[in-house]
């Protein structure tokens, strides 16, 4: 079962896996339409199946391959205009996105076109769909001081020390906001244990072109590729296809109970492939299957942390899905528009997707990226 190291290891990467980025996996379930009960599922559903997966894969290839619900493809949702269908039509386009990553996994051709996209004009399009949640903290500070100063305080000092722990430092501090907001009286969840709720997904062509096309790309892209990347400079080399229609398949289970799409990680995977894990590289596996453990015991009790975020005040849950993802807007718009040749495309790919222009049911993310592919093969062309 590894050392005590790799067991510490395994439980940093999950508390800062889990507690970095789970307002904005509500704040994009909850924008296309799950309820309360089903944004708790997909919650526990989302946790569980990243658990699994990097347990199951972790074993299997005696690698510390470390998986995580896909931070991009969550925030995707939350700039996205719900489906007609409601909460059954994102689900639809959850499983079809996991399909496409199956494929993607046994079918090198569909892998080969999705890396073809330059990778600044896919960070652009990530760049642009985060902009607006990045905002939320800073707008709050109009309206609600006293929530938004104490988070983005607590975000900034803490990333002065450690940028890991920035984010759970901040999820503390709306904790303790509120406890102040409901004086005290914090009512336990009637349940310690979440239930899972099944919606039967439905399949339409907006859901699937506006939403399960632009997830799929969006995290193999800045999620999967990354993540095969890490391992790999780390001395690691299990199959990439079989790690990516691995990660596929959990999407497709996990998808009729609210989760998105499970994908391979990056940050966390060279958390765990570091030298510091276990001086025997043969033996850092151990972190990635412990992560994996603490992944299924807080999707477990996932249903409590949505009762207590809707205890939260106004603002608290916004701002702090804003700073858990300055430090990912950064990084895309710094790759996005560093290099000469796409910064073109690039730029026009994230004016484009920021605007949140939605035209014939398709949002701002996929024109976006339609645009920035048409002039960087013009700008080729030319050239």
């Amino acid at each position: 079962m590894g050392t005590t190291q790799t067991f510490f290891t395994g439980l940093v990467v999950a508390i800062v896996g889990f507690f970095s980025s789970f307002p904005i996996f509500l704040q994009g379930v909850t924008t296309v339409g799950a309820t309360p009960s089903q944004a708790a599922s997909a919650l526990m559903a989302g946790a569980i199946s990243m658990g699994l997966a990097g347990i199951v894969l972790s074993l299997w290839q005696k690698a510390p391959v470390s998986v995580a619900w896909s931070t991009p493809g969550v925030a995707l949702l939350a700039v996205s205009a719900p489906d007609a269908t409601g909460f059954a039509g994102a689900i639809g386009a959850f499983i079809f996105a996991g399909a496409l990553t199956v494929i993607a996994g046994f079918w090198k051709p569909l892998a080969r076109l999705a890396q073809s996209i330059p990778a600044p004009i896919t960070q652009a399009m990530l760049a642009g769909v985060l902009l607006s949640i990045c905002f939320t903290p800073f707008r709050a500070l109009a309206d609600a001081p006293w929530v938004a100063l104490p988070i983005l305080l607590t975000w900034f000092l803490v990333s002065r020390i450690s940028r890991l722990f920035a984010v759970p430092a901040a999820v503390l501090a709306t904790v303790v906001l509120i406890f102040v907001h409901n004086a005290g009286a914090v009512p336990m969840p009637e349940a310690a244990l979440t239930s899972p709720v099944f919606t039967m997904p439905t399949f339409t062509l907006s859901a699937i072109v506006g939403l399960g096309l632009p997830l799929f790309i969006v995290t193999m892209a800045t999620q999967n590729i990354p993540g095969m990347s890490v391992l790999n400079s780390n001395g690691y080399r299990p199959p990439a296809g079989k790690m990516f229609a691995s990660v596929g398949a959990f999407s497709i289970l996990s998808a009729p109970f609210g989760s998105a799409q499970t994908c391979l990680a990056a940050i966390t995977a060279a958390m765990c492939s570091d030298e510091n894990v276990d001086p025997d590289p043969a033996q850092r596996y151990w972190a990635a299957v412990w992560s994996g453990i603490f992944y299924c015991l807080f999707g477990i009790f996932a249903g409590a942390v949505t009762h207590f975020a809707a205890l939260a005040p106004d603002f608290a849950v916004g701002s702090l899905a804003g700073v858990a993802l300055f430090a990912v807007f950064m990084n895309s718009a710094s790759v996005a528009l560093k290099d000469d040749a796409t910064r073109e495309a690039a730029g026009i790919t994230f004016l484009i997707t920021a605007s949140g222009v939605t035209l014939f049911g398709l949002g701002g993310a996929v024109w976006g990226l339609l645009a920035g592919c048409a002039v960087y093969l013009v700008q080729r062309w030319r050239g």
